[in-house]
């Protein structure tokens, strides 16, 4: 291990723990603290061991690899749904608008930006941490509040507002394409916004 990520990982009490729950939400903790410190490639699995004071082939035990840990540490980060879901808050003719809005400050405030590139990245490298990150999100929707007393097909519209957000997240901050990335935070809001209002509500502004 290089001195780095000695410096880099606060270790934990080592020794046996109290049975594996302790030591899964131990090595759950240390995840989530790392990965947002450091990013998805930077938190290596023997960092993250030294930080929740265990042996390496514990993370593999409960988690697998890398990328299913990190999307296990998404069911636990609740600032990204709780930040999502408050936007849906208000008045529905701007909910397009304040959606959008929530999802690019994600992207951008330190609390959360490595949180949404490990996300993307580990979602779209492991078809295992896919499906996990897939459960988790389904889970989440349904802690949404309604747009409409009633609405049965608001998770549907909710799927596709999801997938056209994430086109610019990938292509905005990991891509870097110019069309998309050159334009100011205001610009998206007010371009991206009508689009996802309408999938949302069904309505324009």
């Amino acid at each position: 291990m290089s001195n780095q990520e000695h410096l880099s990982a606060p270790k934990r009490p080592s020794g046996r723990r109290a049975g594996d729950s302790g030591t899964r939400q131990a090595i759950l903790e240390s995840a989530q603290q790392l990965f947002a410190q450091m990013g998805y490639e930077a938190a290596s699995i023997r960092t993250i061991a030294t930080s929740a004071g265990v042996d390496p082939a514990l993370i593999r035990h409960f988690f697998g690899d890398k990328a299913t840990l990190f999307a296990a540490t998404v069911a636990e980060h609740k600032v990204i749904p709780e930040r999502l879901q408050s936007a849906f808050e208000g008045d529905p003719q701007h909910l397009g608008f304040r959606v959008v809005d929530a999802y690019l400050r994600l992207w951008e405030e330190e609390e959360t930006r490595n949180m949404m590139m490990a996300l993307v990245r580990s979602a779209a490298t492991s078809e295992k941490a896919a499906d996990m990150l897939k459960t988790v999100l389904g889970s989440r929707m349904r802690g949404v509040p309604q747009v409409h007393d009633g609405d049965s097909d608001q998770s549907q519209r909710i799927v596709l507002a999801a997938s056209h957000m994430l086109g610019i997240g990938f292509t905005r901050y990991i891509l870097k394409l110019p069309e998309v990335s050159t334009r100011t935070h205001e610009e998206i809001v007010s371009e991206v916004g009508p689009a996802i209002q309408r999938y949302l509500t069904g309505t324009h502004r």
